[in-house]
């Protein structure tokens, strides 16, 4: 890099050192001596015609100072000149031309980022029989540095052991540059270790390389050693290790590390003042980045891009257009960085206003060459809405990359166009990780969970490796599935691969295992989380409620407490949701009215509806309606539906008509409360009611979701459906199921005829009960799976009660583990018993 830059090797004195390299002295007059006043390459070859003229052309010292003027002009032009007239001095005087032409030649490269034209010279210099010196390696390597040269770099480390030079300090300051910068970092450490005596261009590099290959956390170890052994840094050195805090988002050792830049005397630059201000916005410490931005006397476009895009990053939108405004008023220039954070504010606040003064800027100033800046337009107009206008962006892009299309893919999602999202997937010229996990997350979120699990399959045989991301939402398909193999697979394919858990990605197998049934994995996984937040919180004791384990669900949520963590209204939500399918009714009334009282919170409409729902189940009907009267919010359908909900099962019709009356007021045109409210009659025997209700969803075109059950054999699903008889293996399904009931009622089962909501004779009512989709899933696992198989049952409605008691006694009988899922809850059977303890 150039002097001027933030390179650690290139510095004005080693520019000095070559300058004042033996250079042969001449009496020449005025034209060899005006050659260091040249500004241009004009005035420099006005000076060369002149030299010429007087003969002074031939001479090696006048040719190099030629040269050496050229290479500092600094040009693509003046480099190509100095070759030539190296070339011409060559060709006239039948003479190779001296080691400093060639040192000069390959710094100019070198310093323009001409890595390969500089590697060329030093190679032509070597076929001539020209031996390099110890200030031809410094810009070489400097070469091979800029353009990745990492073959030829090692070659050059090769001639400099075999000429000796390796005891030479600034080359090797260069080498742990080159090796750095190139990702061989092992390789500059090594060269590091080796060193007889260093200074601080040594450790910089090398701190700065590691700073640079994502190793921040060794970057400012090797800081604080440095000082340690006396060194002093300079304000590069500083600027390395508070990009390293700032990576690591260690505000204390942000600090810790700011302190040394007073103690030491290391004088501050506005590079640095920008790296303190990156380093504590990406710490959260907005205030102090303020402070530091306020009290910078000459602010520049790059500090303020930098605060301006940390505000944006956080979602302080308001305070980034602040500083946008201050540029404005410094008259600094918006560039790109300034605008891309500008369209970014206008997307997160959906100004479209805002968003199109960008676009203006943008098509005035030329910028619309740029795909991060098309992108980002993109993505703007798909956030406020304008599908159309960000579709006519996209398709001006002369340059469409994969960012492009995804930009336009993840605006059509979030627009609730799933359907032209797809589209957009297939058409894709090519697709990328993020592609395929921002349409596996739309499936899931659009409920398909099966298609998202398919999609997945076949990112798999495309030999796309997934990432934390796509695990996530592929946890989370499964869950919904309740798929325990396919769980299990998830897991190990997790491991296999070596995809790091993250607490997100921890917290969502917790889930997953929960709702497959597995609460004993979701534990292991739990407790194997470090520094939980009250996500990963939620998701067990969400386990523990869908185990039915209610004591233990509020001994976690103690633990939690205990360890400092600070509850949230979702977390009460699994806690009340615990406490209503444990039966726990006066630890639930104590969390409830502790979400005020102690933690502050402010109970929603689902944490009264969670309460409705516990003190319905446990009987305290009046009270649950009581609690409904009393919310200070207008209670939902959802509200009222628990409440029928447990009118029907404690039979209290008159409550029901109520619940039903206010739910009319609702206009509410929900299928399911107008069935429940029809169930509800049924059990009361009231079929004229059924009757009439019945005839009100026919009139809407409204029909009951039958009751389906699905089990997986052999990582095939089948599904039954009540009553259906059409599943391949029905005859022996139904020979077992013959074979249940007969031992069942043997030990003591007697059918339980108020779940048959049809208005038939009894004999027909024991028939339909036989046929309920979970006793047919049931029989089914039994004649497919071996003996001390568990079988697991996904149901997608209420398990009624006597599937309930039908089942406690298969598992005694038949000695099985018989796990249920249905809409609520988990029931896990074992040896006659269920884990809801009969309170389901």
């Amino acid at each position: 890099m150039a002097a001027t830059s933030l390179s650690p090797v290139i510095t004005s004195q080693a520019l000095k050192d070559l300058t004042n390299q033996t250079l042969p002295k001449t009496n020449d007059s005025s034209p060899t001596g005006s050659l260091k006043d040249c500004r241009n390459l004009t005035e420099l070859r006005k000076l060369h015609c002149q030299i010429a003229k007087q003969g002074l052309i031939h001479r090696p010292s006048t040719v190099a100072k030629l040269i050496s003027t050229c290479t500092a002009l600094g040009t693509f032009e003046s480099l190509v000149y100095a070759k030539n007239i190296l070339n011409q001095f060559r060709y006239d005087n039948q003479n190779d031309g001296t080691l400093f032409m060639y040192n000069s030649l390959i710094r100019g490269y070198s310093s323009i980022g001409l890595g390969k034209e500089a590697i060329r010279v030093y190679l032509e210099m070597l076929s001539l029989g020209i031996s390099p010196d110890k200030y031809t390696f410094p810009y070489l390597l400097s070469a091979c540095t800029k353009i990745s040269a990492t073959a030829e770099g090692f070659q050059v480390h090769g001639s400099v052991i075999k000429m000796g030079f390796q005891g030479d300090m600034f080359i090797l300051n260069s080498l742990i540059h080159f090796y750095a910068d190139c990702g061989e970092i092992v390789m500059g450490q090594k060269v590091f270790d080796e060193m007889i005596d260093r200074n601080v261009v040594s450790w910089t590099s090398l701190i700065c390389g590691y700073a640079r290959s994502g190793l921040a956390k060794e970057a400012v170890e090797l800081f604080f050693e440095m000082v340690e052994e006396g060194t002093r840094p300079n304000s590069v050195t500083m600027v390395c290790v508070i990009s390293a805090c700032a990576k690591l988002r260690d505000l204390e050792l942000g600090e810790r590390v700011r302190g040394y830049i007073s103690s030491l005397g290391v004088k501050v630059n506005t590079l640095m003042v920008n790296s303190l201000v990156d380093m504590y916005m990406k710490c959260g410490a907005f205030d102090t980045a303020k402070r530091l931005f306020d009290e910078c006397e000459q602010k520049n476009l790059v500090v303020c891009n930098t605060i301006m895009s940390n505000y944006v990053h956080s979602g302080m939108v308001r305070e980034a257009l602040f500083i946008l405004e201050e540029m404005l008023r410094q008259r600094l220039v918006p560039d790109r960085v300034s605008i891309l954070s500008t369209i970014s504010v206008s997307a997160q606040l959906g100004s479209i206003f805002l968003g199109k003064c960008c676009h203006a800027y943008v098509l005035r100033n030329g910028l619309e060459g740029w795909d991060s800046i098309s992108n980002a337009l993109i993505d703007m107009y798909m956030k406020c809405g304008k599908q159309e206008v960000a579709f006519a962006v996209f398709h001006r892009m002369a340059n469409k990359t994969v960012v492009s299309w995804n930009s336009v893919m993840a605006g059509y999602i979030r627009n609730g166009d799933l359907s032209s999202a797809w589209e957009v997937f297939n058409n894709m010229p090519e697709s990328d990780l993020v592609s395929w996990n921002t349409i596996i997350s739309a499936l899931v979120q659009e409920s398909m969970f099966e298609q998202a699990i398919e999609l997945f399959r076949t990112m798999q045989n495309k030999g796309i490796k997934a990432d934390r991301v796509t695990m996530v939402s592929i946890a989370s398909a499964c869950g919904y599935l309740g798929a325990l193999h396919l769980a299990k697979w998830i897991h190990a394919y997790i491991k296999m691969n070596k995809i790091p858990c993250d607490i997100r990605l921890s917290t969502a197998l917790v889930d997953m295992f929960a709702r497959c049934g597995d609460p004993s994995t979701a534990m292991k996984i739990f407790n194997n989380i470090e520094n939980r937040d009250v996500s990963a919180w939620t998701a067990a004791i969400g386990a523990m409620a869908m185990e039915g384990n209610g004591n233990q669900a509020i001994e976690l949520f103690n633990k939690m407490l205990r360890q400092g963590v600070k509850p949230d209204g979702v977390v009460f939500v699994g806690l009340l949701t615990a406490c209503s399918h444990g039966g726990l009714v006066e630890q639930g009334r104590d969390i409830f009215k502790s979400m005020t009282s102690v933690h502050k919170i402010s109970p929603q409409i689902v944490h009264y509806g969670c309460m409705v729902d516990l003190l319905g189940r446990a009987g305290f009907l009046e009270e649950a309606l009581d609690l409904i009267k009393l919310m200070p919010m207008e209670p939902n359908d959802v509200i009222w539906g628990s409440l029928l909900a447990a009118c029907r099962m404690h039979r209290n019709i008159d409550m029901a008509g109520y619940a039903t009356e206010r739910m009319k007021e609702l206009a509410s045109d929900r299928t399911g409360i107008q069935v429940l409210l029809s169930n509800t009659y049924a059990s009361a025997g009231k079929w004229t009611d059924v009757a009439k209700v019945r005839r009100q969803l026919k009139e809407k075109g409204a029909r009951k979701v039958p009751g389906s059950s699905s089990i997986e054999v052999n990582g095939q699903i089948h599904e039954f459906t009540s009553g259906d008889e059409s599943h391949p293996e029905m005859m022996h399904i139904a020979a077992m199921l013959d074979e249940m009931h007969c031992r069942v009622e043997a030990a003591g089962h007697a059918p339980d005829l108020s779940n048959v909501l049809l208005n038939v004779d009894e004999e027909e009512k024991e028939y339909v009960l036989s046929r309920h989709s979970e006793k047919l899933a049931i029989a089914f696992g039994l004649i497919s799976t071996d003996q001390g198989t568990s079988i697991r049952v996904v149901k997608n409605l209420r398990i009624c009660s006597d599937c309930h008691s039908f089942a406690k006694l298969v598992s005694k009988t038949y000695n099985r583990e018989i796990i249920v899922r249905d809409n609520n809850r988990f029931h896990f059977f074992q040896r006659g018993f269920c884990s809801c303890n009969d309170y389901w």
